[in-house]
Order: C-alpha cells, then structure tokens, then sequence
C-alpha cells in the first residue's frame, strides 16, 4: 500500500514559520516531481509549490512565492515545505502529492497520489 504521510502542521501566529513533511511508504519518490497544495475553507484546490525528482528545479504559487521553500531528501524519501512570514490567508488544509513524472507539476491533474493532509491556521 503507497501512502503519503504529512506532518508538521499546526496552530502559529502571524509572521511565524512552520515547516511541513511529506513521508512515503511503499514506493520511492525519488524519481518522481512532488508537490504542495492547499485548500481553505469553500474554496478550490490551490497549488504551492512543486519540485522536480532530483530537487535542482522548483517552482512555487504567487501567493508564496519568496516565502516558501520546498525541498526533498530523497535518501530519507521525505518532501518538505518551509513556511516562514506566514499569513493568516495561508490558512488551509496542506496536502503532499507525488506525480507519476520526473519533472515538476504545477496542476492538480498532475497528480495521481496525495497524502491526507495536515492543518495550517494562522492568527492574526
């Protein structure tokens, strides 16, 4: 059974950082793009930021961008997600995604196997 398992969110004031994990089980990402997406509360899935399967291309959604940092350790098969300056409207469920490709995804349709997700609040 693949599964995406992330951690690491939780309750933080504005300004704060956090930074989330995505491990895997029962396959390896290494060769595979990852990304991040969120979702807030009646509102569609949104992506964050994505990174290739060596982790030497990335890209990120404007609304994080120079904020948010996604890395991978492919030796520990874990994908994180560096969060700092944290915002109150970066509020959502954050949820992990491997794609069947090498390189990076920004679209949901890219997709084919996501984590469950953890939760992100930030009070203002």
């Amino acid at each position: 059974q693949v599964q995406l398992v992330e951690s690491g969110g939780g309750l933080v004031q504005a300004g704060g950082s956090l930074r989330l994990s995505c491990a895997a089980s029962g396959r390896t990402l290494s060769n595979y793009g990852m990304g991040w997406f969120r979702q807030a509360p009646g509102k569609g899935r949104e992506f964050v930021a994505a990174i290739n399967w060596s982790g030497g291309s990335t890209s990120y959604g404007n609304s994080v961008k120079g904020r948010f940092t996604i890395n991978r350790d492919n030796a520990k098969n874990t994908v994180y997600l560096q969060m700092n300056r944290l915002k109150p409207e970066d509020t959502a469920i954050y949820y992990c995604a491997a794609r069947d490709y090498a390189n990076i995804g920004t679209l949901y349709s890219q997709y084919r196997l996501w984590g469950q997700g953890t939760q992100v609040t930030v009070s203002s």
